[in-house]
């Protein structure tokens, strides 16, 4: 693991045969993140793959599901 700015880090996974990776330990504990959490992948074909914090969940479904309300 590197670490860059004050909370900013940078970790590297592996994806195994199944596409399935691990969260390093490092990261679990830095985030909270506990075996059994439920945790959201989000992902932008220009931008990448994002988890963000499970504390963000309820923010990002938030604008998820507004998100067409302005148009009705």
């Amino acid at each position: 693991m590197k670490k860059g700015p004050k909370g900013k880090y940078v970790w590297t996974v592996t994806v195994g045969e199944k596409g399935q990776i691990v969260i390093p330990k490092q990261a679990r504990e830095v985030f909270e993140i506990n075996p059994g959490d439920t945790i959201v992948l989000l992902g932008d074909e220009k931008k990448g793959i994002a988890i963000p914090p499970k504390s963000a969940f309820s923010e990002i479904m938030a604008k998820v599901f507004n998100n067409g309300d302005d148009e009705e």
